[in-house]
């Protein structure tokens, strides 16, 4: 399996996906819990979302394992993304849900997370480096679109419920402000319930490639998963996407994906 899918297109927006990969060598998965087995922080079914994307000149970088691997959106050294807030690790030990990962006794210690960041952090963000680089040869300029999603309820991140779509600009510190009320204008009159600079405000990709100074600039949406998967509950290991809900959501992310990609850098 690749550590990194890239698809390039002529345009000059990239899409990057890091947490909805599903990947686990056995050498890590065989000392998971359960939970940890489950994967559930995944972004579920999120690439599948921006299918649309495939009509688009848009480009795209995928990470293929799972973030309990190793988690590409924090700092390579695992600086706090939200300080005084609780946030998982680097190589996350607990799930969202404050259930541990590893068995008892089978934590990686610094050499293997130091190993790990060799073999899956670095080739996503040296990915993620070349596209913009490329993008920027082409165009004098490069848009950033981070895309992830959460389950709408999370007590140990946040209070209360989720809106379905969480506009993330760093304090409009990683894009220009007209390209932030551009958007968010667009997600506004959408229908679903959304914020900008909410509780999610952007994560490590979307603040260290962000810089409207060097003709970057960087979003990230985080999508509440109530807004796109089944609210039946299944035993099933992956949870369920209602197709009608999607059908809905993934025209709205269009909407917004076109005025994106339709900024010209100041």
């Amino acid at each position: 399996m690749e550590i990194v899918t890239v698809v390039q297109a002529a345009g000059p927006l990239l899409v990057s996906f890091p947490h909805s990969g599903t990947e686990v060598p056995d050498s890590i998965r065989q000392r998971f819990t359960l939970e940890g087995k489950r994967l559930a922080d995944t972004d579920w079914y999120v690439p599948q979302l921006y299918k649309f994307l495939a009509r688009l000149p848009v480009s795209t970088v995928t990470a293929n394992y799972s973030r309990y691997v190793i988690d590409v959106n924090r700092s390579s050294e695992g600086a706090a993304l939200y300080p005084g807030q609780r946030e998982t690790e680097l190589c996350p030990t607990s799930t969202f849900a404050d259930q541990p990962v590893y068995r008892h006794g089978e934590l990686p210690n610094d050499d293997e997370i130091a190993l790990r960041r060799e073999r899956y952090w670095q080739p996503y963000h040296q990915a993620l480096s070349a596209e913009l680089e490329r993008i920027k040869t082409i165009h004098g300029y490069a848009l950033l679109w981070d895309a992830h999603s959460i389950a709408a309820e999370v007590p140990r991140f946040f209070d209360g419920r989720l809106p379905s779509l969480n506009l993330g600009t760093a304090d409009n510190r990683s894009c220009h402000p007209r390209l932030a009320q551009d958007l968010y204008s667009v997600i506004h009159k959408s229908g679903f319930t959304s914020v900008h600079n909410g509780r999610f405000k952007g994560g490590y990709i979307t603040r260290h490639y962000g810089d409207p100074q060097a003709s970057v600039q960087a979003v990230q949406m985080e999508i509440a998963q109530s807004a796109y998967l089944s609210d039946q509950m299944t035993d099933q290991k992956v949870p369920e996407l209602d197709s009608k809900k999607a059908e809905r959501l993934s025209d709205v992310l269009m909407k917004i994906i076109v005025i994106m990609t339709c900024y010209r850098s100041e």
